[in-house]
């Protein structure tokens, strides 16, 4: 025996349980002697199933002065995190084994935990010509053309006809470059308020409208990247009830903020951009039916200097991958909008089981879980953040949900110093 974790709360189908866990060769072990074994006291303490996000950036390999693999894996292990999907707009762009090969050689070295790559939809995601998807096929989680939605409707149908064949997920960024006209935040009522250049909600809903009439046709297993409308959430509610092979996420900032929380500052800049309280109140409608399957966080972190321009001249993309939990269990679990079963569904379970991986804290499963202190009351940071990136709109916010500890493949991928 490695580990035995005592006096445990353990969530367990909806309850915690009382009771200890072991853990041995990198999976969950039945407690039968202490012998030899590190035994660490979790009194009080919460054992929960490692969360998945299925849409981080981890800006390796091209971009490293933002963040590494080491670093971003290292704060998604200090949010709870044991696996992740790391997008694909990186240099080189993943579009052959060639050029995702810098970007696995980082995992196999410095990841602290589990990190799944995408590969692009095309070459260089320049929309023109479909990437080597079949090479790719055994070594990414799915493709995408993330930070940019593929504009042509055949190219599309084409990727979606090949990932049917390789019966791997077309996960899709979806955004109309026509109907941008050089926007930056929601074309509401702050960018008519201050002079701010709009984007409107079509340029999402509409590659969406697109793109299920395609998963429609082709069976392809089709993800929606973090959507954000109350158009993108009926359009896949009923693409549902149609029987499309359809899943999207959302992110902590669009159910918690609307546009009327925006401020002249690049922490709040983010694409999609946050958009009115009428689309927020459908995204968390979308949240409690089951509409929206999971929660991504859409992690992307950027220099100081990059997001220190305000709103129109900040990069898009803020961190979220340390405060997803915390936030969701504070203003979502303790409100009772949502129980813990939902929102354990929403960051463990649904993309666990969409993307085929992970799996439940029972005997011979991977040890991936993480100890949390969920009474633990405190107020976020962005200097206490392990990620390179510091900038989100939740600075200041005070969150119920403190990580203590995150085990991955039964080795101990995190831990604050006080547990």
């Amino acid at each position: 025996m490695d580990y035995i974790f005592k006096n445990c709360k353990v969530y367990r189908d909806g309850n915690f349980v009382s009771e200890d866990i072991g853990v041995c060769g990198g999976v969950f072990a039945p407690v039968v002697s202490d012998e030899g074994a590190t035994v660490i006291d979790c009194s009080d303490k919460y054992i929960l199933p490692g969360f998945a996000d299925v849409h981080v950036h981890l800006r390796e390999p091209g971009f490293i002065y933002k963040e590494t693999v080491e670093s971003g894996s290292l704060a998604a292990a200090a949010g709870g995190y044991t696996t992740v999907c790391s997008m694909p707009n990186l240099s080189p762009a993943p579009d052959s084994p060639e050029n995702l090969e810098p970007q696995l050689e980082a995992i196999r070295k410095t990841a602290h935990i589990n990190v799944l790559p995408y590969g692009t939809i095309t070459k260089s995601q320049s929309g023109l010509e479909l990437s080597d998807m079949e090479a790719l096929a055994p070594f990414v989680a799915g493709f995408s053309d993330d930070g940019k939605g593929v504009q042509n409707e055949e190219m599309m149908l084409a990727a979606m006809e090949k990932a049917k064949a390789l019966d791997k997920i077309i996960a899709a960024h979806c955004e109309d470059n026509s109907l941008l006209h050089g926007g930056y935040i929601h074309d509401g009522e702050y960018a008519k308020a201050h002079g701010h250049r709009g984007i409107c909600s079509e340029s999402e809903w509409g590659p969406i409208k697109r793109d299920l009439e395609l998963a429609a046709k082709t069976g392809c297993k089709y993800h929606v990247c973090h959507i954000s409308t109350k158009e993108s959430v009926e359009l896949i509610r009923q693409a549902k009830k149609n029987g499309v092979d359809v899943t999207c996420e959302t992110g902590p900032h669009y159910l918690l903020l609307d546009d009327s929380d925006l401020r002249e500052e690049g922490r709040f800049k983010m694409n999609p951009p946050l958009r009115s309280k009428e689309d927020k109140k459908a995204l968390i409608e979308g949240i409690i039916d089951g509409t929206i399957d999971m929660i991504a966080t859409d992690h992307a972190p950027h220099s100081a200097e990059e997001k220190s321009r305000g709103l129109e001249k900040s990069l898009m993309g803020v961190v979220g991958i340390e405060t997803a939990f915390p936030l969701l269990y504070t203003y979502f679990v303790r409100t009772g909008i949502i129980g813990m079963d939902r929102l354990i569904e929403l960051m463990h379970t649904a993309p666990c089981k969409r993307f085929g991986f992970g799996g439940d804290i029972e005997i011979g499963a991977p040890a991936d879980f993480t100890v949390y202190d969920l009474d633990e009351k405190y107020t976020i940071n962005p200097d206490e953040f392990v990620s390179m990136g510091k900038s989100t709109p939740f600075e200041g916010f005070e969150v119920y949900g403190r990580c203590l500890m995150t085990v991955c493949g039964g080795k101990i991928a995190w831990k604050r110093e006080n547990l």
